[in-house]
């Protein structure tokens, strides 16, 4: 039988020791570390680490552990949380018409390559549901018809936050889901949602974004994977990628350019998130990759 693994992450006030009496009470209690990281922000004076590490003494029980440490973590007012490293989070996925990033985590999940378990894929239209039965999700067709009002809109976001709690989400990923959260739902998903969209330098907003970039001639084009906030588009960053592109292409080449890129970047802060490597330090993230 293995030794049980744990994942600690937390943050704090930047003071002295922090890292010394994190490993020293891991020792004390018969647990070795397999990798450790922490960052120091000079600007906002937190501290942030997240060790994986395996409990070996087997005198010591998973709540001894939990207990002492949490006193610990009061007398130094630490934010933390201590999870199982083997537990693979639940994650929901919501998409819209537009599905590349949705074929590709469910390539990534049913492949091994992303730890996680898919409990439900949420739509407003039924485009996908034949992919979904494919990889056996459940598929839930949730429409909202154009110019639906603010009532119609609230009774379809309390039916999402109704399987999320059902299935004890732990992440929702807006994989092109093309609808607005409320102010309501964006809280009630604090933390746990990641969206992807397409950002190019400068920037193209509303209908046709590619084509808007090729008739301005772009030489960059991008994508950002953030966490799903009350500003649209605005939350904090977990990774962006860019790919160079010419005066030869055309709109679709840079459209399907961009698809590749939104899949890598929504797929790596997917990975980072579910493996607990993804800190929230004020309107930005730490990230220990």
């Amino acid at each position: 039988m293995s030794n049980p693994e744990y994942i600690l992450t937390l943050s704090c006030l930047d003071q002295r020791g922090i890292v010394h009496r994190v490993s020293g009470f891991l020792a004390e209690h018969g647990c070795n570390i397999i990798d450790s990281a922490q960052f120091g922000d000079s600007e906002s004076r937190l501290f942030f680490m997240r060790v994986h590490f395996a409990r070996e003494d087997q005198q010591v029980s998973d709540e001894l552990l939990r207990a002492d440490f949490g006193q610990l973590a009061a007398g130094m007012q630490l934010d933390w949380e201590l999870r199982d490293a083997h537990y693979k989070p639940r994650v929901m996925l919501m998409v819209s018409k537009i599905g590349h990033c949705l074929n590709d985590l469910l390539f990534r999940y049913k492949s091994g390559l992303l730890p996680v378990e898919i409990p439900a894929i949420v739509s407003n239209h039924m485009d996908f549901y034949q992919l979904a039965a494919s990889y056996n999700v459940p598929f839930h067709y949730l429409p909202l018809a154009a110019g639906a009002s603010a009532q119609e809109k609230l009774a379809q976001e309390a039916r999402i936050i109704e399987l999320v709690n059902n299935h004890k989400i732990d992440l929702v990923v807006l994989a092109r889901y093309m609808q607005i959260l409320s102010p309501g739902l964006c809280e009630a998903l604090k933390g746990k949602a990641i969206n992807i969209h397409h950002s190019f330098l400068p920037s193209f907003k509303g209908a046709k974004p590619y084509a808007q970039a090729h008739h301005r001639g772009v030489k960059l084009i991008g994508a950002t994977a953030h966490f799903v906030t009350g500003d649209l588009d605005e939350g904090p960053i977990i990774e962006q990628d860019v790919e160079r592109v010419d005066h030869a292409m055309d709109a679709e080449t840079l459209s399907a350019i961009g698809r590749d890129v939104e899949c890598v970047v929504l797929a790596r802060a997917v990975k980072w998130f579910v493996e607990h490597r993804v800190l929230q330090n004020g309107q930005k993230t730490v990230v220990f990759n």
